[in-house]
């Protein structure tokens, strides 16, 4: 299935990702009375605080995170990743972790979790980095550099 302007567009794929993490989320706030933030998660398998899940189950999900990633890459025969080296790497991970921490949480922790539970910090959060990454798009494309493509 094509759609029209993003010929690389994967609804099905993106309705099943999507589907599996509302199961994850769900799993984890029934079964263990704890928001499926990521950013929380990562915090506490770190060391530095968090709340609800114990350590050793925090780097069980940190760390299955890229291998359900690694997973999916090899079923699919492989993908190319490309990216603009360590250091912008660095930086986009210092700025969305400052992010998470004036947001008191992350994209997943107020989309999906925050979002389903009608708070209204997470729906104002969500709309917030939404117009962010949506003015950033806007920005850069104004700039000449294509990020859509």
């Amino acid at each position: 299935m094509t759609i029209p302007g993003f010929p690389d567009a994967a609804p099905v794929d993106g309705l099943i990702g999507g589907a599996l993490i509302g199961v994850a989320a769900a799993v984890m706030l029934l079964m263990l009375g704890r928001i499926a933030g990521v950013s929380g998660i990562a915090a506490k398998a770190a060391g530095l605080g968090g709340s609800g899940i114990d350590r050793i189950g925090a780097w069980a999900f940190v760390i299955g995170l890229p291998l359900g990633a690694l997973a999916v890459m090899l079923a699919q025969g492989g993908l190319e990743p490309s990216f603009a080296g360590p250091v912008p790497l660095i930086i986009a991970g210092l700025l969305v972790g400052f992010g998470t921490r004036l947001g008191s949480g992350c994209t997943s922790g107020h989309g999906v979790c925050g979002i389903s539970r009608l708070s209204g910090r997470s729906i104002v959060a969500t709309i917030t980095f939404m117009a962010a990454g949506i003015a950033t798009v806007a920005v850069m494309n104004a700039a000449g550099m294509d990020v859509l493509k």
